[in-house]
């Protein structure tokens, strides 16, 4: 082969191969050959010139930084291996969080395998959320996944578009249930057709009950029924998803396979062939319910009840204690809360408010038995709201009686005609169990419940007694909780504590925040009717300004507060699972202090009576099972129900306290043993890898990254300045950068840095778009610092790829089209081969400055070059076999994938009620699998390549020794 017509094209700073040349009106042309970008272009024979140039030692010194750095980072996003250790997980590395031990091996157990659908089931706040964008951004970087939905409850759905942006700088387009309408008619039309509004953004959040289907719809017609259905739920999951993820995913388990969130459930376990189902609880101590929540990862796995197996499902299932999460250095991540009851005493001077609460009282147990006689459930559920409203606050027991009230004056036969259509619904007991106290007060007052005999009489009696007691002083709680505030600044020895205060109740709410602000004391607001701006501004207020934050329930799912560890729970859901939630806002990951959480009850009370009997029994049950709290196996509703039952029992017959209680932690002993014998997952826990964690947060990759990054700009006429721990940079074409860092650990010391990692595009591309070099280039030579002295000999890194297909950006599948791997050659003086040499090498120019003495002749640099690609071309063999093995690998995974996307797009269609659209979508699917079929044979044809990035002759000793 002639090297000779090898050139340097001076206009792309590139060597270049003249194919062609030819004189025209006294102008030479030369038709040339770019390999860099693989492109033929005409330029002036002006514009080259031979490369035999002399070398530049100062900035050939910084190219071969560059290339050999860049090469190593271009092999870990390749996914190439270091000995036994394993691919490189890409995605902590390219994160702004810094995972920890469990968290990365939660993300090495789910990519793991060649179909990624697993439950998430960690214990409360070890950080899902986490585990789950560090998958999105590995199945991204691997190719894997381009578009992705998160179906979330909408409390926390805002909570998740900032986390993903945060942590992981991915955008999420949030779609809520008012935005659905407004964008389905944004969405361009196709034919006679309108599009989906799904198809115009590749990543999206949406709230779980505004995509869920719906049978029938009071005064809705069932063509507008499907038409709500079509855009909501059909479009989403015929939209083609690659990855599904669903928080909170016990709710997709339903009392039965006909329940509308199991229903969604199905269709997004079908929508996409990699599904992340989320939950703390995902059991509920229902069998049934569990099992259809397994069958959606896997419907052939676990077919019946009988399958949920605990070796059936240990592969599908990632699930971590909190007992058992440990920090980077090994030690427990949490600390031992302090939790404390706290006895509100009734003074003399409250005798108004003992008064309404033993009235209310009254009201409730002739209510409630009222409504066990007449089989009216919901006036029961009131009736027991009545209870803990009054023990909120005055206020909260006076709004609902006024708005009761004006429900009872209402025409009877609506009220009756509202509960009868509210009541037919399979579906709302069972919610009213997983509902905070202001949402089921909300629900129940707008249903207009029927009345009960007599009682509007009552209610305005109660109402009466209730406005006189709320003008006559503040309530024996609030007056209780100025006092804690104080005491508790002086115990911590903080006069600005932040303390995070709780309610079930909004008035209860608005009354704290008068009467705390009076006193001077500055006070933010949380509750569920807040849209996400506001309640941004509300947390950011409170971590940045406002000493209290009073939150309701619904308020507060999705906060992490961990600047703030004191809680006062002001009224007490009496589902302990909502205490656990609440506490949770703050004994998160990153909390540096004890929690400290005070809850406060009336002293002469019933609720007092029943939590100092209940927590002394449940206690015991605890300690015999080795659990911390009932939270460990019953989820929220199951809970909630429980519970209830044994606080309805106690008002209803309160001398009877003890056998409530007796018998009811009777029935939480059964449930918890019924669990942890039914329920496989409690034997399952992963054991988080702190060696392996550790060899993960000391990779040198973001050493590599600016190593690459420096020595770039210093050889390609930009400029790098190091300025104490950080750089400032400029580009070649003049953008500057300044106060820049590589690590996380760096930019968290500092506000103001600009964090460079594979994230930026520019770095990216100094990776993958590495330069090679031509026949008859000089080949310097290096003395290298920290190498043998007898090392000698011509030392080459390659690049051994792997080009599949005639197309070079499939728009389709999902495997990469190009494949490489870096290998690097040393050949002794000799001529003898040594790879692991020749790797020694490669690792050593990482930490040592090359010294570039002279340069070959160019016959010399010829020779070499010839010499060393047949040792490349001869070593590459195994590598490039590697890769096609791999690749073939890929194709079979893709087709396996592509299969069960399209089948599941057909099953979904084929539910489309109306005939013409289901036609037109079937068309569709039909036309993209067979452009995908296509692709995917043409993926099939691959053509090898090697090519040479970096070649120089090595000195012995520091010296060059001239043959």
């Amino acid at each position: 082969m002639n090297r000779d017509i090898w050139q340097y094209s001076t206009i792309h700073n590139s060597p270049c191969k003249i194919l062609e040349e030819q004189t025209l009106w006294g102008q030479s042309v030369c038709r040339i050959w770019l390999p860099n970008q693989d492109a033929m272009v005409r330029v002036p024979r002006s514009a080259l010139r031979p490369l035999t140039s002399e070398l530049q030692p100062e900035i050939e010194a910084n190219r071969i930084a560059y290339i050999s750095a860049a090469a190593k980072v271009a092999e870990v996003l390749e996914g190439g291996t270091n000995g036994s250790e394993g691919h490189v997980l890409l995605a902590p590395m390219e994160s702004n969080v810094i995972p920890l031990p469990h968290q990365i091996h939660a993300l090495s157990r789910a990519i793991s395998g060649d179909r990624v659908r697993y439950l998430l089931a960690d214990e409360v706040g070890l950080g899902k959320t986490i585990e789950a964008g560090l998958v999105i951004r590995e199945l991204k970087l691997r190719g894997l996944v381009r578009r992705t939905l998160i179906v979330s409850p909408k409390g926390i759905a805002t909570q998740w578009v900032a986390e993903m942006q945060t942590h992981f700088n991915e955008k999420f387009q949030l779609v809520l249930g008012d935005d659905i309408s407004t964008l389905q008619r944004l969405a361009p039309a196709i034919g006679d057709h309108r599009s989906s509004l799904w198809s115009l953004f590749d990543q999206v959040i949406v709230s779980l009950d505004s995509v869920k289907p719906m049978d029938r719809r009071r005064g809705w017609s069932a063509e507008r029924v499907a038409e709500y259905n079509r855009s909501r739920y059909e479009d989403l999951v015929t939209a083609g998803w690659d990855l599904v993820i669903v928080d909170e995913a016990h709710r997709l388990g339903g009392s039965t396979d006909q329940v509308a969130r199991y229903k969604l459930g199905r269709g997004l376990a079908e929508a996409a062939p990699y599904v992340l189902l989320l939950s703390a609880t995902p059991h509920q101590g229902k069998t049934d319910a569990f099992y259809r929540l397994m069958n959606l990862l896997d419907n052939k796995a676990f077919p019946d009840m009988e399958s949920v197996s605990r070796d059936r499902m240990a592969p599908y299932v990632i699930r971590t204690e909190k007992r058992k999460a440990l920090d980077s250095e090994g030690k427990p991540l949490f600390k031992p809360r302090q939790t404390r009851m706290a006895p509100v005493r009734w003074e003399v001077r409250h005798h108004l408010q003992q008064s309404l609460y033993e009235s209310v009282t009254n009201y409730v147990r002739e209510g409630y038995n009222q409504s066990l006689r007449e089989k009216k459930p919901h006036i029961g559920f009131l009736m027991i709201l009545m209870q803990r409203l009054v023990v909120s606050s005055t206020r909260a027991i006076r709004t609902t009686l006024e708005r009761r009230l004006e429900v009872l004056k209402t025409n009877e036969l609506l009220a009756a005609q509202r509960l009868d259509d509210m009541e037919n619904g399979s579906e709302n007991l069972d919610e009213f169990y997983d509902m905070d106290g202001q949402e089921l007060l909300d629900e129940l007052l707008k249903s207009r419940v029927s009345s009960l005999k007599n009682e509007s009489r009552q209610v305005e009696s109660l109402l009466d007694a209730a406005r006189r007691c709320e003008q006559a002083e503040p309530d024996a709680k609030a007056e209780a909780l100025i006092e804690w505030i104080y005491q508790l600044q002086a115990d911590e020895n903080e006069p600005d504590l932040k303390v995070l205060i709780f309610t079930e109740f909004i008035p209860t709410q608005g009354m704290l925040k008068e009467f705390l602000e009076a006193r001077g004391i500055s006070v933010v607001t949380l509750n569920g009717s807040m849209d996400m701006d506001e309640r941004k501004r509300a947390q950011d207020a409170f971590r940045d300004s406002s000493r209290i934050l009073v939150s309701t329930d619904a308020g507060g799912e999705g906060l992490n507060l961990q600047f703030c560890h004191v809680v006062i729970n002001y009224d007490i859901p009496w589902n302990p699972m909502r205490l656990e939630q609440r506490i949770g806002r703050v004994d998160r990951i990153g909390q540096a202090k004890t929690v400290r959480a005070i809850n406060f009850v009336f002293e002469n009370s019933v609720e007092f009576r029943v939590r100092e009997v209940l927590e002394q029994k449940l206690a015991i049950i605890f300690e015999e099972f080795g659990i911390d709290k009932t939270g460990d196996v019953l989820d929220s509703a199951q809970a909630g129900e429980l519970f209830e039952e044994i606080f309805t029992s106690a008002y209803m017959n309160p001398e009877t306290i003890e056998d409530s209680v007796d018998y009811t932690v009777s029935r939480i002993r059964d449930e918890i043993r019924e669990v942890r014998e039914s329920s496989t997952i409690y034997g399952i826990s992963e054991e988080p890898d702190i060696q392996a964690a550790e060899r993960l947060r000391s990779h040198p990759l973001p050493h590599w990254v600016e190593r690459m990054t420096v020595g770039y700009l210093n050889s390609h006429g930009g400029k790098a300045s190091r300025k104490r721990s950080w750089w400032e940079l400029t580009w070649p074409d003049g953008q500057a950068l300044q106060k820049c860092v590589f690590t996380s650990r760096e930019n968290e010391r500092y506000n103001d840095a600009t964090l460079l990692n594979l994230e930026n595009s520019r770095v990216r591309g100094l990776a993958l778009n590495l330069p090679q070099i031509a026949a008859g280039q000089p080949i310097p030579c290096v003395a290298i610092n920290g190498l043998p002295a007898n090392i000698s000999g011509l030392w080459g890194l390659f690049e051994v790829r792997l080009q599949a297909g005639l197309q070079k950006h499939s728009q389709i599948i999902r495997i990469p089209l190009v494949r490489r791997r870096y290998l690097s050659i040393f050949v002794t003086d000799e001529g003898k081969m040594f790879l692991q040499t020749a790797r020694y090498i490669w690792d050593n120019m990482q930490t040592a400055e090359p010294k570039v003495l002279h340069s070959l002749s160019h016959e010399e640099s010829l020779a070499a070059y010839e010499q060393i690609l047949d040792g490349a071309e001869k070593a590459g063999k195994e590598q490039f076999d590697s890769l096609q093995q791999e690749h073939r690998s890929s194709i079979a995974r893709e087709e396996e994938r592509g299969l069960h996307a399209f089948e599941s797009r057909r099953k979904a269609i084929d539910r489309v009620g109306l005939p013409e659209v289901r036609q037109y979508r079937q068309t569709r699917c039909d036309a993209e699998e067979n452009e995908w079929r296509n692709e995917l044979e043409m993926a099939k044809q691959i053509v090898p390549e090697i090519r040479p990035l970096l070649l120089m002759r090595i000195v012995k000793g520091g010296a060059w020794d001239h043959e």
